[in-house]
């Protein structure tokens, strides 16, 4: 939605609801060693959004704690986004939890805003998902509206003073409601009344989406193209696909087409329409808000969301119905492009030759046939190189740091793909230990790896304790790392774990 009056429908703490934690039970959702949502039973306790998780369950010892799943919220919520569209057309999922349409023509149809209000509401209810519906002026106001009590109306070109009382952080821009917050400015309304133009000297491209934000106005006026169907991309199957693996592969090809395409003419799209066809005439169709940040790995993933939601029967697995015969990608609404920066120093994106080979292997092997090593943050050699399909993203969730008990530099040159089983004992044949104070029982003198002979210890550093996922018994972890350096140069990442020990990387 970019203008106009618009309905939204946002489902509470929908992460939770999505990993099957009801708003009664203390429950919370981690992502990145963060909290990313929580259950009202959670808020009453005093846990809170972005807290670490043993502060939250210092608050609330009850708490009931799951990792995040997007893939999983997305399918999920295609169940609300059809709720939606049994009684509106042109539903836009703006992100799971949150969907809008255009409030006018359905308005007049159901007898006025609040009463259209209300029969979206209870469509969503009635599907099985707690929700509030709110209409005003505006996406952003909308949402407002509909976390306000289950949901308001916002009266026509009432919107700048229903926005102006409410605090800055329902920006979500924290480090900008902080800085304004220091500056005496606690409001939307008050942020509002600063000049545009200062605004955004100060503030820069951000802070003046936020300050129409503030105002009631849309993030950027709106500038819809007329030629957004000549930018429609299609393909067909035939025979029709029977796997939904072959309807997303051809998604992400022609999401690169639409992008390609949408570069050259200078454009990006506010909104993408995806549509499949099905060999019985069954056409699904779905709005995704875009903005130009979906990459074309993230529009082939809400295909899948829009197929797994569609799946007639449980325990089908990968299958569709009777095959699909094609799908399409359209443009909605589309608007000049700002443009990227790109890499000082030559091109940081894969070349078009290369990635063409890529997809014709992933053709032949699937979409997990041909990956890419990517460096992350993590503690263990093993965990810091991930393998990620090419085409997807870099997988996101994980923080940069500290990471406590982490191996120091240098990197090792090789790491198992299990750890090695290892003996190591000191000057008197005996294994040696390490306490729970970390304290080590003596000096390692010999080191003998898969079962091979001993060779002595020339050189060794440690212990470096790691106590790992504490909160969760089934999955916690305690060890102690060691270095060390063999009589024949040999250099080694050792760990001891339960009174055995194992080599994790080699260092030679």
């Amino acid at each position: 939605m970019t203008g106009g009056r618009v309905l939204a429908v946002w489902c509470p703490d929908w992460p939770a609801t999505a990993a099957g934690i009801d708003a009664a039970t203390p429950g919370a959702v981690v992502e990145g060693g963060r909290l990313a949502a929580c259950t009202a039973a959670a808020r009453a306790a005093g846990v809170r959004r972005g807290q670490r998780v043993r502060d939250a369950q210092r608050r609330c010892p009850d708490l009931v704690v799951r990792e995040r799943d997007t893939g999983v919220e997305g399918r999920l919520f295609e169940v609300v986004a059809e709720a939606v569209t049994e009684l509106v057309p042109k539903v836009e999922v703006v992100r799971p939890g949150l969907c809008a349409v255009p409030a006018r023509g359905p308005a007049r149809f159901y007898g006025g805003e609040e009463a259209l209000r209300v029969h979206v509401q209870d469509a969503v209810v009635e599907a099985g998902y707690d929700c509030g519906a709110g209409i005003a002026d505006g996406l952003f106001a909308a949402e407002l509206a509909a976390r306000r009590g289950g949901g308001v109306v916002v009266p026509a070109g009432g919107t700048a003073e229903f926005l102006a009382p409410l605090p800055l952080w329902v920006l979500e821009r924290p480090e900008l409601a902080g800085l304004l917050d220091r500056l005496g400015v606690r409001t939307l309304g008050d942020f509002a009344a600063l000049p545009a133009a200062s605004v955004a000297d100060r503030f820069g491209a951000d802070g003046a989406a936020a300050h129409r934000l503030a105002r009631g106005e849309e993030p950027r006026p709106l500038a819809p193209g007329a030629a957004a169907a000549e930018r429609t991309v299609r393909a067909a199957f035939d025979p029709p696909a029977e796997r939904a693996e072959q309807v997303v592969f051809a998604a992400k090809r022609l999401a690169g087409e639409l992008h390609a395409a949408l570069a050259a003419g200078g454009t990006t799209c506010v909104r993408l329409a995806v549509e499949i066809g099905f060999a019985d005439g069954r056409v699904l169709e779905r709005l995704w808000r875009h903005d130009g940040t979906l990459s074309s790995a993230a529009v082939a993933e809400r295909v899948r969301w829009q197929l797994a939601a569609w799946r007639p029967e449980p325990g089908t697995g990968d299958a569709v119905w009777g095959g699909v015969t094609w799908v399409e990608l359209a443009p909605d609404q589309l608007v000049p492009d700002t443009g990227r920066q790109q890499a000082l120093w030559g091109q940081s994106a894969v070349s078009e030759r290369v990635a063409r080979a890529a997809d014709r292997v992933q053709a032949l092997l699937g979409h997990d046939g041909i990956v890419r090593p990517l460096l992350v943050a993590g503690r263990d050699p093993g965990e810091r190189v991930v393998r990620v399909p090419v085409g997807d993203l870099p997988p996101d969730g994980r923080p940069d740091g500290p990471w406590p008990g982490a191996v120091p530099g240098p990197a090792p040159a090789a790491v198992p793909p299990e750890p090695l089983p290892a003996e190591v004992t000191d000057a008197a044949g005996a294994r040696v230990t390490v306490s729970a104070r970390c304290a080590v029982s003596a000096p390692p003198a010999r080191i003998a790896v898969g079962g091979g002979a001993a060779e002595e210890v020339a050189a060794w550093t440690g212990p470096w304790p790691v106590a790992e996922r504490w909160w969760d018994p089934a999955h916690a972890r305690r060890r102690a790392r060691f270095q060390i350096v063999t009589a024949k140069g040999r250099a080694y990442l050792a760990a001891v774990e339960g009174g055995r020990w194992r080599i994790e990387a080699v260092y030679d």
